[in-house]
């Protein structure tokens, strides 16, 4: 299999389908750099004082937001790494909520954020270019489910334009 082809239903858990079917491209790597160009074109036109915009008390600010994308983009690449290694051993799952708060996103610029939002998606890229095609079919168990290496990669895309589409319709910002 190529990068072109998308993961099968069967390849991840099912709570990942609506990232998989958000990511565009006619391939993998193609959806990466989309998603990276969608959340970079809509993040340049954040004016600075609505960075820690929350649209609801309790919900994340928009900087929170992007360093969310970013942390879930860094463990999806260690998970891909792993399995595409044949490491068979189980990862476990992560707590967002209690990243969030830690991550004191919010003491940092967004221009900041999404320098470190660029560099982590290119280190992703040469991850995923770098791997031999039968690494991408190798699959691993992450919080209790399997999943395969390509369908990693198109849950980062898909993850990235899911969070841009909240940024759109709950922070009010423009297309």
């Amino acid at each position: 299999m190529s990068y072109a082809a998308r993961p099968a239903p069967a390849d991840f858990p099912s709570f990942y389908h609506r990232y998989v079917e958000e990511a565009g491209g006619a391939d993998m790597l193609e959806a990466m750099r989309l998603a990276q160009r969608t959340m970079h074109d809509l993040l340049a036109r954040v004016p600075s004082a609505m960075e820690g915009h929350r649209y609801a008390p309790g919900k994340w600010s928009i900087k929170e937001v992007v360093q969310h994308v970013i942390d879930g983009e860094r463990i999806f690449a260690y998970r891909a790494l792993r399995f595409s290694r044949g490491d068979g051993t189980e990862l476990p799952g992560f707590e967002e909520n209690e990243y969030a708060p830690a991550s004191q996103a919010d003491r940092r610029s967004l221009k900041d954020l999404l320098h470190e939002y660029d560099v982590v998606r290119a280190a992703s890229l040469l991850l995923f270019q770098s791997l031999p095609p039968e690494a991408l079919e190798r699959s691993g168990l992450a919080n209790g489910q399997r999943i395969t290496v390509r369908a990693i990669g198109w849950v980062i895309a898909g993850h990235s334009n899911h969070h841009a589409t909240v940024l759109l319709e709950r922070y009010g910002l423009q297309a």
